[in-house]
């Protein structure tokens, strides 16, 4: 089994959180018993906090390929089409981009609270309201 090497952009996805959790768990555990790495990872940390920054640093600094919550929230809904679904899909489940997994969870927990209160919402207006509802009439015999 290989193991794998990261590159640089990964290391600095390590330090800014933004790799998925398995490899910044295994990230993490290898930085304890490998010199190497950390090594590596001092360069790369050095060389960001000097402001040698990449394009590509940048675009993942500012998260330029995220979508903003309003497109999220459409893609939630099945709302959003095309393209622009099937990227979100690529986005969240293959890139695995914490941050926007991080927002559709918070909204999906909303969500869920959202419906909880509206259906003991119901509920109570039921039971306060059902004193007020006109009785039925028996059937009269014919």
């Amino acid at each position: 089994m290989s193991r794998w090497n990261p590159t640089d952009a990964e290391l600095l996805a390590f330090l800014d959180e933004a790799l998925p959790a398995a490899q910044m768990a295994e990230l993490e555990t290898r930085c304890r018993d490998d010199d190497d790495l950390r090594q590596r990872l001092a360069v790369v940390r050095g060389r960001e906090d000097a402001g040698l920054h990449t394009i590509g640093a940048i675009w993942r600094r500012h998260r330029l390929s995220c979508p903003d919550r309003e497109t999220l929230g459409q893609f939630l809904l099945g709302v959003l089409e095309g393209e622009a679904a099937e990227y979100l899909r690529f986005h969240l489940e293959e890139v695995g981009c914490r941050y926007c997994q991080a927002n559709v969870a918070d909204m999906q927990a909303r969500q869920a609270e959202a419906v909880k209160v509206g259906q003991h919402r119901r509920t109570r207006y039921l039971q306060t309201s059902a004193g007020y509802l006109p009785k039925r009439e028996e059937e009269a015999p014919e």
